[in-house]
């Protein structure tokens, strides 16, 4: 029985849902910011009538206001929009209890066994927009596909309050004419490469040799081969199920601002999630990271890495290279989230000559013996008996936690 996936988007959900309280507001062109008072607050997001203005995401409110002099800027209210997306979860959960949250306000669903009961894909999200509408006075954007990376596009090709089907017979059509830069996982760096290569459509990537480009951006070129193609068959994850991913995340002492301090950071949860890997006897072959802001929005970026590992020093680059892809040095970061998947035993799994040859295979040989050595120390002393040096001269907090779980 083919899959059958669901992406749910509410959509300008933090003003939806200001709205939803405060139905005045859905007459005028409304926006939730930060401190106005600040000339570093930011417009988070926006209704109908604001976008009409031309009002943008993450600009600041100062260059809103001069396309919408009578722009009402409201302030967040986060432990509201909390409660809305528990609540909307729980209305998807009629339908199935495979959901796999992706941020404050996405969800991919997988209907797949539901069918019987509600009728087809489409069908149900019809049923679940109607549903969220007259329960929770906001409005979600569906996509309905055979996949988790083509229902994203779905859910972002028709807003808002809309229902877009991409299937095995049509997606050539609707994904191909779009910009490579909708696909998930494509960020700013990856979209320029493809763009240097004369890639800028998801057809023309798709079209390309899969040869051309491996050679160019390794694993991750056949993950983006294979996505173009419709060809995705990562499974929808619960978050409860551990057995299938590891993560790691941090809530830092004050906001991160450089490239430097987010490495302290990332490489701190990759040393956590690969000892956690190694305990379990496995190994994983694909990396995750979660970047959430000052104003609780979440970027997340996913690559394969060059080769199954257990070793923290490899997850830790490939999160790193997320992290470029995706995100402007200078932008305040108040929690990373590291996370690893596809997991296989590690008895299981042959020894994966990397890309980069014989010189990569032993650095990773030695970092394995490094952190293994590291791990027996640990388990007799505790686990502050070894600290990275790196950790003790941040003053982002992570060496306090790291002491209290020792």
């Amino acid at each position: 029985m083919s899959r059958v996936i669901l992406h749910c988007d509410c959509n300008s959900f933090f003003a939806s849902v200001e709205s939803a309280d405060h139905p005045e507001y859905k007459s005028v062109p409304m926006a939730v910011g930060g401190d106005e008072s600040s000339r570093h607050g930011i417009i988070l997001a926006k209704n109908e009538l604001a976008k009409k203005y031309g009002v943008q995401t993450a600009e600041t409110i100062h260059a809103a206001r001069k396309k919408c002099p009578n722009l009402l800027v409201v302030p967040p209210h986060y432990d509201k929009y909390v409660e809305y997306s528990k609540a909307a979860n729980e209305i998807y959960s009629r339908y199935t209890d495979k959901i796999e949250p992706f941020g404050i306000d996405e969800s991919w669903l997988d209907v797949s066994s539901s069918r019987r009961l509600f009728g087809s894909g489409e069908e149900i999200a019809n049923r679940i927009r109607e549903d969220v509408k007259r329960e929770l006075g906001i409005t979600v954007s569906v996509g309905v596909s055979f996949n988790k990376v083509f229902a994203k596009l779905g859910s972002d090709y028709k807003k808002p309050d809309a229902v877009t089907v991409i299937s095995r017979e049509s997606f050539r059509e609707i994904v191909f004419p779009l910009k490579v830069s909708e696909m998930l996982f494509v960020g700013n760096k990856t979209a320029n490469a493809l763009a240097s290569m004369g890639i800028r459509t998801i057809g023309e990537l798709a079209n390309t040799s899969l040869e051309l480009l491996v050679r160019r951006f390794g694993k991750m070129g056949e993950q983006l081969y294979r996505y173009a193609n419709g060809e995705d068959d990562s499974p929808v994850v619960n978050e409860s199920d551990d057995a299938k991913s590891v993560s790691s995340g941090f809530t830092f002492r004050h906001d991160l601002t450089s490239f430097e301090e987010c490495r302290v950071g990332i490489d701190y949860l990759s040393d956590d999630i690969a000892q956690r890997l190694r305990r379990q006897g496995q190994v994983a072959e694909t990396v995750s990271l979660a970047i959430k802001d000052t104003y609780f929005r979440t970027v997340q970026r996913q690559s394969p890495l060059p080769s199954a590992t257990d070793v923290g020093k490899e997850i830790s680059q490939g999160a790193f290279k997320l992290l470029l892809d995706g995100w402007c040095d200078g932008q305040p970061i108040r929690n990373i989230t590291v996370s690893v998947s596809h997991l296989t035993r590690k008895s299981l799994c042959a020894t994966q000559l990397s890309f980069f040859g014989e010189e990569e295979e032993t650095k990773h040989k030695k970092n394995e013996k490094i952190e293994k050595a590291v791990d027996k120390i640990r388990q007799k002393y505790g686990n502050s008996s070894i600290i990275n040096a790196e950790f003790i001269d941040s003053d982002i907090g992570i060496f306090e936690k790291k002491k209290k779980r020792g």
